[in-house]
């Protein structure tokens, strides 16, 4: 018999620690190479973490609710084969590399640590390194990526330690008055005083729900939001799906809705205004090369998930449907992955799914823009023909483009939503499948 250890996975490129959400497995079962052994949470998205050996659930490492950094132990699995066991160490590197990870591992980690390689810490978009510990107490006191990158670091080539982070939080109390000291507020403190009946039940906001409001006050905070409105007549594109729904059906085993000619759209746009597929790091513009657009999905517990398509501009429209329904089918059943979500360089949120004609979005950090599509409505409008104009029935929709107006002007804002409009309706009537 062998006992190997199961690390916390690397679940995403930007991914350093997980939250335990629950054990599916107790210690003392049998598990199989593959098989689903705990349900684990990031900043990105629940997943299941699947056993990396088959044997027996000896002993669990880490609690529901402790927040475990990569590569740390997890759990300790007990083989049939010696051949699976791991590399053995000497007493001195066991403790030399349980203290290196203790040391930056968030504070509320309490897995057993025995023997792990050394935790690699990622590098930040200000060009410097933050260990877990640091960003814990960051994310803990409500201190922006901004904020955090102007506190002045004194451990080697210039890191902020515990004690330089410390030391910050002591002057900021004293110097409130100072911009560079304030932080974002949390989405815990109140501006009044809440008067609560005994009629009124009270609902403790889920772990998702409360990374979604932070999240969104950051980025008001952050971006100067402006929205730009079009109208886009899409009948042709509501009498193509109605003609050839059933074909596609036949043919390609699913259905096809109207989310991939709207991010078709969008990336044809993208390329024509390349500067609307940016983001910004404090005075530097980052012009990103590939566009990766997300697609907003509502999900059971009524949140909202963005996974994104990556390369859209290099799909054709079957391609983006095929990407746009696994996506949204996985997204509702919990089986998106934390890469699924990563590397979105614009956001489509389609409002008019639940029945609003449009919206102003919200845009997801560190992206500049975020277009929300609404219902398409049939209404009668002035068309004009060779022999005159003439009133006609037609499937009109609004656009709504909130974008950064940091860097990105009205007329640049404005000219991709009309663009985006132009190209859906000009979409061709006899596109074959």
């Amino acid at each position: 018999m062998a006992s190997i250890e199961m690390l916390m996975p690397k679940m995403g490129e930007s991914i350093i620690e997980g939250t335990i959400l629950s054990w599916l497995k107790k210690e003392g079962d049998s598990i199989d190479q593959d098989e689903s052994v705990l349900e684990v949470a990031t900043d990105k998205v629940d997943t299941e973490v699947p056993a990396t050996h088959a044997g027996v659930l000896k002993k669990i490492l880490a609690k529901v609710g402790d927040v475990v950094a990569v590569g740390a132990p997890i759990a300790v699995i007990e083989t049939a084969s010696e051949s699976d066991s791991t590399p053995t160490h000497s007493k001195k590197e066991d403790e030399s590399a349980k203290a290196e990870l203790v040391a930056n591992a968030p504070a509320n980690t309490h897995a057993i640590i025995e023997a792990p390689a050394p935790v690699s810490e990622p590098l930040s978009l200000d060009g410097r390194f933050y260990s877990p510990l640091v960003k814990s107490i960051a994310k803990e006191e409500g201190i922006s990526s901004v904020e955090l990158s102007k506190i002045p670091g004194t451990g080697k080539d210039g890191r902020v330690t515990k004690e330089d982070m410390l030391g910050y939080l002591a002057s900021r109390k004293e110097s409130t008055n100072s911009p560079l000291l304030k932080s974002a507020p949390s989405i815990s403190e109140t501006k009044s005083q809440i008067s609560i009946s005994a009629s009124d039940e009270i609902i403790e906001m889920d772990r998702m729900r409360k990374m979604i409001s932070q999240r969104m006050v950051d980025s008001k905070r952050i971006s100067a939001h402006v929205t730009s409105f079009v109208e886009a007549d899409m009948t042709n594109i509501v009498l193509w799906r109605e003609k050839n729904k059933l074909a596609y059906k036949s043919k390609y085993g699913e259905g096809i809705t109207f989310t991939p000619f709207f991010i078709e759209a969008i990336a044809k746009a993208i390329r024509d205004f390349p500067m609307i597929n940016i983001s910004v790091d404090g005075e530097r513009i980052i012009k990103k090369k590939d566009i990766n657009v997300g697609m907003a999905v509502a999900i059971p517990s009524g949140n909202l998930i963005v996974p994104v398509i990556r390369n859209a501009d290099q799909l054709n429209l079957v391609g983006i449907s095929k990407k746009v329904n696994d996506l949204a089918n996985r997204a509702r059943n919990n089986k998106l992955t934390a890469d699924d979500l990563a590397g979105g360089t614009y956001t489509v949120s389609n409002v008019g799914s639940f029945g609003n004609v449009m919206g102003t979005p919200i845009i997801p950090q560190p992206q500049v823009a975020i277009m929300a599509v609404g219902a398409i409505v049939k209404k009668p409008a002035v068309v004009e023909t060779p022999t005159g104009d003439v009133i006609a029935i037609r499937h009109k929709m609004f656009l709504s483009h909130s974008y950064d107006h940091r860097v990105v002007d009205g007329a640049l804002g404005g000219m991709f939503v009309r663009r985006v409009a132009d190209y859906l309706e000009e979409f061709d009537l006899n596109t074959s499948l």
